[in-house]
């Protein structure tokens, strides 16, 4: 591999809810939610990112507000490699670069090497010169600033949209990973669900995002305040608003909350005596949107008796991470599996 790829570098967080793409010595250039909207019939894309978001529930028959990303892996190629298109050529309007860029676009660690040929196969149809794959908990990792490269443990848990991914990572490589599809998405269907089930009120997933974020807590915080909310209640057809608790959103989450702390005892079972020792002396570090969660970090606290740790910035680890991938990809691709080329 010549040094000369890396003068025109990509780095790609296809997430499940938002994309990220950064440019090396530009840092993070693109920040859209994964969201395409196009025509019904002839399937012209309409829009893409935040202009498609704000069309989820609100569009007409005749358009069709995709999010091709599902549970962390691509539910529709074509649209992804479209929407990967139309992100890389909104940057190559910046004037970055002259020529095809090579770009590395990180994966769950559970996916299957169709998904990932899918994912090469998608930033191929997009333009890209070179297509490279990391998994996601080695990207994460190494945007929070975690001593990969050390014979110690480190345990990180990134939680993003579609998939929750907890690993122990040591000498470069994941040493025990385990992924689950529960995690944002989640967490808005189970408000949703909760919502429904307790005040016979039907909200949209925008709704159910709001109330994760100004009520969502893994642990009840009476000083929080109430939200309200407006919507159609099921059984008269009417509008109605109720008065949401914090309460509610602990009760809605609680079992996405188990579930997330179940994947980290089950990887630290797996994991070599030597580096749970590690691991219980260092702590665990949480990344992504999903470690925002009010109280998160303390129930996991709790329930591991380990110290965690909520990294900075914890949104962009993983695009930080997938750039310093590339910085040391030479070293990466001798030691690990988790940096694959040329598939």
């Amino acid at each position: 591999m010549k040094s000369s790829f890396f003068n025109r570098d990509v780095a790609i967080d296809l997430g499940t809810a938002n994309t990220l793409v950064a440019i090396k010595g530009k840092g993070i250039v693109l920040n859209e939610p994964t969201v395409v909207a196009q025509h019904h019939q002839t399937g012209d894309i309409i829009a893409v990112g935040y202009e498609a978001k704000q069309m989820i529930g609100r569009s007409s028959g005749n358009i069709d507000v995709i999010r091709p990303m599902q549970e962390g892996v691509i539910a529709d190629f074509e649209t992804t490699s479209t929407m990967i298109q139309y992100f890389l050529n909104r940057v190559d309007a910046k004037g970055f670069w002259t020529k095809k860029p090579s770009v590395m676009i990180c994966v769950p660690s559970g996916v299957t090497k169709v998904e990932k040929r899918a994912v090469w196969d998608a930033g191929k149809q997009a333009g890209a010169k070179d297509v490279f794959v990391i998994t996601e908990p080695l990207a994460a990792a190494l945007g929070a600033g975690l001593p990969v490269w050390e014979p110690t443990g480190n345990m990180i848990v990134d939680i993003g949209g579609g998939t929750t991914e907890v690993a122990i990572v040591s000498l470069g490589g994941l040493v025990t990973s385990r992924s689950i599809r529960i995690a944002g998405d989640y967490m808005d269907d189970q408000i949703q669900s909760y919502i429904r089930k307790q005040y016979s009120l039907a909200i949209g997933s925008a709704t159910a995002e709001l109330l994760k974020i100004k009520l969502g807590s893994a642990k009840y915080d009476d000083n929080r305040d109430k939200m309200d909310v407006r919507d159609r209640d099921i059984v008269t057809g009417l509008p109605e608003t109720v008065s949401v608790s914090n309460h509610d959103m602990v009760t809605a989450l609680q079992d996405t909350v188990q579930s997330i702390a179940d994947a980290i005892m089950d990887t630290l079972e797996a994991s070599p005596p030597e580096l749970s020792a590690d691991i219980m002396e260092r702590g665990i570090v949480l990344t992504g949107g999903g470690a925002l969660l009010s109280g998160l970090s303390s129930v996991v606290r709790e329930m591991t008796a380990i110290p965690v740790i909520l990294a900075e910035d914890p949104l962009y680890c993983v695009v930080r991470g997938t750039m310093g991938a590339i910085d040391q990809f030479s070293q990466l691709k001798h030691i690990t599996n988790d940096v694959e080329m040329n598939m």
